[in-house]
């Protein structure tokens, strides 16, 4: 063989090895799992909701894509369901059905498919309002979740809804709402009486400049807005959900036999809107186990009959920046158990703060407390905030139940720090025992029947309840 044959063989072998090196580097790369804890996964959502709603026993399938937008393989050690085998829900990662799937590569740039199915019977009164569940990710130790989200009973779902006319809650199935339910301008919503409204975390019920609420409860068939947690742990768990928002504008809205609970705030109601008549008139109405506030008023208009507003993290009722406001026959039992709370139940402010630091008044024209009841765990239950001795701060608590240490001649025929005696404030029964204080000692202020319908009488009892002797 001569010296060229050679050469050439050398040349054709270098090339071969060189080849087949770069071939094995290039594995190598492909094959190399990056175990970085700083890496972490991407998905086409950060939740799946399923909005069908079924009327027969029904399921759905929907997908969620997984991305490794990194440079290198990385490795999900687990893929699980969190609910486990009580889940109403099912996946499928990479074509291997489970609740809990392990070791599950995905390439550089590369992305996988995961099918998430659900099976429900939705006429099944027992199940939750809303079923819920999460995908849990464990990458490099790190932890990442999906939430899974899917109607529980047949119902009608509102979706971050917009009503852009007039529009009626009825009462043959529930109503769920998830985000949010806007009035828009001019439009009016009504609640038929009887009706049960579910708000799902986060969530609040809004009515917009010129709209307006009508909520058309009665003594028999009540409305019931609350979370959308079913279960027993929840009965009386607050901040389930945000607040009905009566914002600056709105007009002539009523809430009539209602039971709002759980939520941040009970109802917020802004500045009077185009009319010479109040912006909310709430009767016959229990708001409880709010976590921040049952009433809060900003230069409102508010008139308020038989009302029972209870058991609030900071306040029952802030009438702040002015305003005009006139509360009969109502009880006001701040007993917040879930932490210590500092605040006073009601408080009376003239004035706010703008972002600049400077201070605007506005005046308080009215707020008139009439045979109320306004009594709870702290030695002063009410609020005073006067902006000045000159402004106008106007307010009467006639012929009250105050626990307060105010001495004030707008105090007229008031029982100071006397305990009401309510039946059982620790169960929200704020109804009045037989030796209470309050029992007799109101005067007839055109409430002639109590939240209950029991007629008071010529001498009613203080606050929402009148006294009745068990048969």
């Amino acid at each position: 063989m001569n010296i060229k044959n050679i050469q050439h063989i050398f040349i054709k072998s270098g090339i071969l090895i060189l080849l087949l090196a770069l071939s094995f580097q290039s594995c190598k790369k492909d094959d190399f799992i990056d175990n970085n804890p700083s890496l972490k996964l991407e998905f086409s959502t950060d939740s799946i909701l399923f909005d069908t709603i079924f009327t027969t026993v029904g399921s759905a399938t929907l997908q969620l894509k997984v991305y490794n937008r990194h440079d290198n393989t990385i490795m999900i050690s687990s893929i699980r369901l969190e609910g486990g085998n009580a889940s109403f829900f099912r996946i499928n990662v990479d074509g291997y059905p489970s609740i809990n799937v392990a070791d599950i590569e995905i390439a550089a740039k590369d992305s996988l498919y995961i099918f998430i199915h659900l099976t429900i019977d939705p006429n099944n009164t027992n199940n939750p309002m809303v079923v819920t569940d999460q995908i849990v990710f464990e990458t490099n130790g790190n932890i990442q979740d999906v939430d899974l989200v899917a109607w529980g009973q047949d119902a009608y779902f509102y979706y971050y809804n917009i009503i852009s006319s007039d529009f009626e809650f009825i009462n043959d199935k529930p109503h769920v709402v998830y985000g949010y339910v806007v009035v828009d301008s001019a439009c009016t919503l009504n609640i038929q009486e009887g009706t049960k409204v579910y708000m799902h975390s986060n969530s609040f019920l809004y009515v917009y400049r010129d709209g307006t609420l009508k909520i058309n409860g009665t003594l028999d068939n009540p409305v019931t807005i609350q979370g959308d947690r079913l279960e027993s742990y929840y009965q009386d768990i607050p901040g389930q959900w945000n607040w009905i928002w009566l914002s600056a504008m709105s007009v002539d809205n009523e809430i009539n036999y209602a039971i709002i609970r759980n939520g941040v705030r009970g109802v917020q109601i802004d500045t009077v809107g185009n009319s010479p008549n109040p912006t909310l008139r709430i009767n016959n109405t229990i708001i409880e186990n709010m976590l921040s506030t049952g009433i809060f008023a900003q230069g409102s208009y508010i008139t308020a009959t038989n009302c029972v507003i209870n058991s609030c993290g900071q306040y029952a009722v802030v009438m702040s920046i002015g305003g005009n406001y006139d509360f009969r026959h109502c009880t006001i039992g701040n007993y917040w158990n879930y932490s210590s709370r500092q605040t006073p139940s009601v408080v009376l402010n003239n004035y706010y703060e703008d972002i600049y630091g400077s201070f605007h008044v506005r005046p308080l024209e009215n707020a008139y407390f009439g045979n109320c009841i306004i009594y709870g765990s702290n030695e002063e239950e009410i609020l005073l905030d006067n902006y000045f001795s000159s402004s106008i701060f106007n307010y009467t608590f006639d012929h009250c139940l105050l626990r307060t240490t105010i001495n004030s001649d707008s105090l007229e025929f008031c029982i100071k720090n006397e305990d009401p005696l309510f039946a059982d404030y620790h169960e929200n029964d704020y109804k009045l025992q037989s030796t209470s204080p309050a029992i007799g000692a109101g005067i007839p202020m055109g409430v002639p029947l109590d939240i209950e319908g029991v007629d008071r009488g010529s001498i009613p009892d203080l606050g929402a309840y009148q006294f009745v002797e068990d048969d």
